[in-house]
C-alpha cells in the first residue's frame, strides 16, 4: 500500500498542486491506515473492502477520536480510493459509502476591540525586538492572513507606498490592504529594528529571529501569548484568534461577507459565514440582557 500512497501524494503535489500542509496532512492519515491494515494482515488496496473501512472508522471512534478528526481521516480515505479507481489500480472505490459524522461548527473564540487595542499598545519599547513584536501584531490583525502566511512574507510582498501585501500559495496569490497603524509600525521596523537583527545582509524574509533567521511558527506563538497574558487577557488565545477578530471586526463593522472570503482566502464562503453568526451570537446578547422583555 506505501506505494499507492507515494503515488496518490505525488498526484496531489504534480497535478492538483495542493499545499505541502495538505500533502502531510493526507500522508498522515493514510500511512495511519496502512499501519493498521498491516496489523491485519492486509498488505495490497485490492484486500480492502467497504466493510474493513467502516471497522476502521468505528475504531476511530471507539478511540474517541474528535469528529473534526475522524471526517478528516474520511476525507483522505475517500480520496485516495478515488484517485485508485479512476487510475484504474482497484475495481470499485470501496470508500465511496463511508460517511463523516455530524460536527457541530463551534463559534471561533475573537477579542474584543478594546483587548485587541491593549494587545497591539503592548509592545511600545524602542528596542529592535519590542519594534518587531508591534509590526508582527499590528499586520497579523490588519490583515487576518495566517500565521505561515505572516512568518513567510517576503520584503518584496509588501507595498508600503500604498499599502497592501501579497500572500502567495501554490495555486493563486491575493492583495490584502493594510491600515496607517500597521504602516506605522512597518515603518519603524525597517528604519530601526530589521537591520540590526539580521544575521545575513541577504535575507529576503520579511520577519526575523533575535538570532536573524526567519521567525518560527512557534516563535510567534510565544509571542502572542506573552503580551495578551501581559494585557490581562484571560481567554485562550492563539495566533489564529486574531484572525478571526479581525474576520469578525470587518462583519461586525459592516464589511461584506465576498470581501472578507477574498481576504482571508477561503475557497467556500460557507465557511466566512461563520463570523456573520458570530456577529448574529452577539445582538442575541446584547437583546437578552437588555430588552425589559428578553
Amino acid at each position: 500500500m506505501e506505494r499507492e500512497i507515494q503515488a496518490f501524494i505525488s498526484y496531489l503535489h504534480n497535478i492538483k498542486k495542493t499545499s505541502a500542509n495538505t500533502e502531510a496532512s493526507y500522508r498522515r492519515d493514510l500511512n495511519k491506515l496502512c499501519a493498521y491494515f498491516k496489523e491485519q494482515g492486509i498488505e495490497e488496496v485490492s484486500e480492502i473492502t467497504a466493510t474493513s473501512l467502516n471497522s476502521y472508522v468505528l475504531g476511530l471512534e471507539k478511540q474517541k477520536f474528535a469528529p473534526a478528526t475522524v471526517s478528516r481521516n474520511i476525507a483522505s480515505i475517500k480520496a485516495f480510493f478515488h484517485y485508485l479507481y479512476r487510475e484504474k489500480l482497484v475495481e470499485e472505490d470501496v470508500a465511496e459509502s463511508l460517511k463523516a459524522p455530524r460536527i457541530e461548527k463551534k463559534m471561533p473564540g475573537i477579542l474584543t476591540m478594546e483587548e485587541v487595542v491593549r494587545l497591539l499598545e503592548l509592545p511600545s519599547g524602542d528596542n529592535p525586538k519590542e519594534i518587531r513584536d508591534k509590526a508582527m501584531l499590528e499586520l497579523l490583525y490588519a490583515t487576518g492572513i495566517r500565521v505561515t502566511e505572516l512568518i513567510t512574507l517576503k520584503i518584496t510582498d509588501v507595498n508600503m507606498h500604498l499599502g497592501y501585501i501579497i500572500c502567495h500559495d501554490r495555486t493563486k496569490e491575493r492583495v490584502i490592504p493594510f491600515g496607517s497603524k500597521a504602516k506605522e509600525a512597518l515603518q519603524a521596523y525597517f528604519r530601526f529594528s530589521r537591520d540590526h537583527m539580521l544575521s545575513d545582509p541577504e535575507e529576503q524574509v520579511l520577519f526575523v529571529n533575535c538570532s536573524g533567521k526567519p521567525m518560527s511558527r512557534q516563535g510567534f506563538w510565544k509571542l502572542v501569548k506573552y503580551y495578551a497574558q501581559k494585557a490581562g487577557i484571560v481567554s485562550e488565545i492563539t495566533p489564529h484568534t486574531l484572525r478571526h477578530s479581525f474576520a469578525a471586526h470587518l462583519v461586525k463593522n459592516g464589511a461584506d461577507l465576498r470581501s472578507v472570503q477574498e481576504m482571508l482566502g477561503h475557497s467556500d464562503i460557507s465557511t466566512t459565514q461563520i463570523y456573520a453568526n458570530v456577529n448574529h451570537s452577539h445582538i442575541r446578547e446584547v437583546y437578552a440582557k437588555t430588552h425589559p422583555r428578553g
